[in-house]
């Protein structure tokens, strides 16, 4: 693993305790920047509601989260019971550090007890011993809080807060852009922020009632001028368009991300928010600026919501210095490039985002891990087939299975399906961790998924012998689906991407597996997500709303040599699924079978010999 991946991951791990969290942030927030004596709204008794919630909640929260992460269930209590004791053994520091330290440490030591004691259970007494090993365990790692932890990382956050004195008595703070923007790009600012600024802004705002800490990586006005630049000068029209759209969703929106690939095509171009945002932390430090507390997501409406009031005017001239500087140091970068690949960019940057996300960050020995699409029948079920092949020497403990985006199952512990489903996946499955791709079979995510499935520490552990079962399922009892010959196509001449899914569509009404509104339902399922797949396949499918138009089960072929394209991917097998149940895993069971070889799929891409399709698909070559 690259130093750059291993700080990403860490990134990813420190946003995982902090971002679930949030809204108890933005409510601290407010009451603070309201109620405060120098706040917008003074009131000293709601102003009183602010200070158990910093000292006490959101440390218990961040923690119990992070116990959660390395622990499961019991982790999340055992982290909760332990952040306790840094609370009271450093009653004058914000123990939001010490959260982020004990909360997976409890995890990690009731999860390494689960394990120890998993054959050595007396039976009768799991749930005696369940209770008590959390109580008596979480009460210990509360008196090594009290003892140690809490009056360390009220040291190490004094060592901090004494560099940051130093920085803004010399007049240095500015440098730290040097340092900010770069991570950000690489995915690491969740760790800065969250991991430094965070906590030493919440020290100094204790002190003085505001923070520079909370603005240094959350102004949007560097990103604004780079994104301003490209709006008004690049010369790839494509760009320039898309443009417009991202402002609006860096500035009001506060998603940094939607820059990051305008600064990946043009690297030179990170000059421009470094230098903006080193303006930006000189005139903030000059005037004495800052934020009552974090401002998360960073918009214009976040920043200034947490502007003391007093401030207003002088934290908008900082994000307009930021913009002002980033967009003339951007402008020339921008005009003189010589091509601009928006495409490309954005890719490289999902490439990097993706192996971050996939890192597994909660315990999986023995889980389950759901591919999920729209219906639960195509895509998601080739994908988690393939993978399930893919991972099983290495991690026979792992369940892998597939099903609609809605109806995941409450077990779940990873949930990988494509970008546009993300947040239906997390409302249908909020205790698993997303893996978010492009399609099913070739992205860098999954290979990062697996990467870190089958590194951890534990898991040549799992590896086991695994004991015949007593009696092998009779061939007949299997489900089967036999394909004719008349459900293939070869030859098939190039089409556009509706069409092709249309006569795919016709095919599968021809051979009686649905009625007509089926094929409406398949063009529907690939506008909401993309029926290609990866490796040269397409599988359309209706939308879960039209199961009723399904006859009976059926999987058709059509082989295009030229291909047909889909936003930039060329599909030379594109298998029309029509599924009653799950009859149809098995044609797809064979068709990861033959992704494994590459040179039946290059040769099933071209050939003309239709019973030898036939042959494969069923199995019988």
């Amino acid at each position: 693993m690259s130093v750059r991946e291993g700080l990403s991951r860490f990134g990813k791990f420190l946003s995982g305790m902090v971002m679930p969290n949030i809204g108890a942030f933005i409510a601290w927030g407010f009451l603070t920047a309201l109620f405060i004596e120098t706040g917008w709204l003074p009131n000293e008794g709601f102003a009183s509601i602010a200070s158990p919630m910093l000292s006490y909640l959101i440390p218990v929260l961040i923690a119990a989260q992070g116990g959660y992460l390395t622990g499961g269930d019991r982790g999340r209590i055992t982290g909760a019971i332990a952040v306790i004791g840094c609370i009271a053994g450093a009653p004058d520091t914000t123990m939001l550090m010490g959260a982020m330290v004990m909360g997976p440490f409890a995890g990690w030591v009731i999860k390494m007890f689960d394990r120890f004691m998993e054959d050595r259970t007396p039976a009768g007494f799991e749930m005696l011993i369940d209770n008590f090993s959390v109580g008596l365990i979480g009460m210990f790692l509360s008196m090594l809080g009290y003892i140690a932890i809490g009056p360390i990382m009220t040291a190490i956050l004094a060592v901090l807060m004494g560099g940051v004195q130093i920085l803004m008595q010399y007049g240095l703070m500015p440098l730290l852009a040097i340092f900010i923007e770069p991570a950000k790009v690489l995915f690491l600012n969740n760790a800065i922020n969250h991991g430094i600024f965070t906590p030493i802004g919440i020290a100094q705002a204790e002190e003085t009632g505001r923070s520079i800490m909370y603005m240094l990586e959350a102004n949007p006005g560097p990103g604004l001028g780079v994104l301003l630049a490209y709006c008004l000068f690049c010369k790839d029209a494509k760009t320039r368009q898309s443009a417009p759209g991202a402002v609006i969703i860096h500035f009001f929106g506060g998603i940094h991300e939607i820059y990051f690939p305008y600064v990946l095509m043009n690297p030179k171009v990170i000059i421009a928010p470094i230098v903006g945002n080193m303006c930006a932390i000189a005139w903030f430090s000059f005037t004495g600026a800052g934020l009552t507390s974090a401002a998360s997501p960073g918009s214009i409406i976040a920043f200034l919501s947490m502007t003391p009031s007093d401030l207003m005017l002088t934290n908008i001239i900082g994000v307009v210095i930021a913009a002002g500087v980033s967009f003339a140091i951007a402008t020339p970068l921008v005009r003189t490039m010589a091509t601009a690949d928006l495409d490309q960019a954005s890719q490289q940057m999902r490439d990097m985002k993706g192996s971050a996300e996939a890192a597994v960050i909660s315990d999986t020995q023995g889980g389950k891990i759901v591919f999920a699409c729209d219906a639960g029948m195509g895509s998601s079920a080739m994908g988690a087939t393939r993978f399930r092949n893919r991972v099983k020497a290495e991690r026979p403990d792992l369940t892998v299975e597939h099903s609609s985006v809605d109806t995941v199952p409450s077990d779940a512990n990873i949930v990988v399906c494509q970008r546009v489903l993300s947040e239906r996946a997390r409302k249908s499955a909020p205790q698993a961790q997303i893996v978010t791709i492009d399609n099913f079979l070739d992205d860098p995510a999954l290979d990062a998924l697996y990467t870190s499935l089958t590194q951890l520490s534990h898991a040549a552990e799992l590896i086991e012998p695994t004991p015949a079962p007593a009696s092998a399922p009779a061939e007949e009892e299997r489900p089967s689906l036999a394909i004719e010959r008349a459900d293939v196509r070869l030859g098939v001449p190039s089409v556009g991407r509706e069409q092709c899914i249309r006569d795919s569509g016709a095919l599968l009404v021809q051979r009686g597996c649905v009625s007509e509104p089926y094929v409406d339902a398949m063009v529907e399922r690939d506008r909401l997500t993309s029926v290609y797949i990866g490796m040269g396949i397409a599988i359309p499918h209706g939308t879960n709303d039209a199961k009723e138009a399904v006859e009976k089960t059926g999987v058709v072929l059509q082989q295009y040599p030229d291909g047909v394209d889909f936003d930039g991917e060329k599909a030379y097998l594109v298998f029309g699924i029509a599924g009653k149940g799950e009859e149809h895993l098995e044609v797809l069971a064979n068709i990861c079978r033959i992704l494994e070889d590459e040179s039946v799929l290059e040769k099933m891409k071209t050939t003309d010999d239709v019973d030898w399709v036939v042959g494969v698909l069923s199995g019988r070559r």
